[in-house]
């Protein structure tokens, strides 16, 4: 995987930075900067190609996932995450998931299904169209969740799947609603604030 890692603060948070479609390594490191100036920052590329576009695991339609692919997309970038901790010389508990649209979604994939080593995120405009999905826990489990009211590509109900995904495992939630599917200074700056209660 294509990664780029900009160190900071040796005990500020590392923010894994996982973009949307079509994005790179560096399309969040300016979020990742106001979220925290002192915090270390890995931005992930997804290498999986869809017309062009770089994404984190592949999808057989609009909202419809390839459920196969997503598992094993997600077990790769855990894997890769756990070894640049190695090579970067920080904790996994200093990791906070920082992810927008399809980089959100494969988040919740590792909150889920790794919930041991990666507790703390940041999701903006997420969905997960998963029914099968582990039933462990979550209740040491941190999220900022933004949603748009009228957002083209999360409905109202995936929103509330996400949502109901977290609670119903005891997860703890912070959730802000948008006006849509860009991202807003607004939701960073509500996130940013979360980011320096935990």
């Amino acid at each position: 995987m294509k990664a780029i890692y900009q160190q900071g603060a040796a005990d500020a948070p590392v923010l894994v930075l996982l973009h949307g479609t079509g994005g790179d390594e560096q399309s969040l490191l300016e979020v990742g900067k106001a979220l925290d100036p002192q915090a270390s920052l890995l931005g992930i590329r997804g290498n999986v190609l869809e017309n062009g576009m770089p994404r984190y695991f592949k999808r057989l339609a609009e909202g419809v996932y390839d459920e196969a692919d997503l598992a094993l997309r997600g077990d790769e970038l855990a894997d890769f995450i756990r070894q640049a901790a190695k090579e970067y010389n920080f904790s996994l508990a200093q990791v906070v998931l920082v992810g927008y649209s399809n980089g959100a979604n494969i988040a919740i994939r590792l909150l889920l299904n790794d919930s041991d080593h990666f507790k703390k995120a940041i999701l903006y405009h997420a969905m997960y169209p998963v029914e099968n999905v582990p039933t462990n826990s979550l209740s040491d489990t941190h999220v900022f969740l933004s949603f748009g009211r009228n957002d083209p590509i999360v409905s109202l109900a995936d929103s509330a799947y996400v949502q109901e995904i977290f609670t119903s495992r005891g997860a703890v939630l912070s959730t802000v609603w948008t006006p849509s599917h860009q991202l807003t200074y607004e939701e960073v700056e509500h996130s940013r604030t979360w980011l320096t209660e935990q």
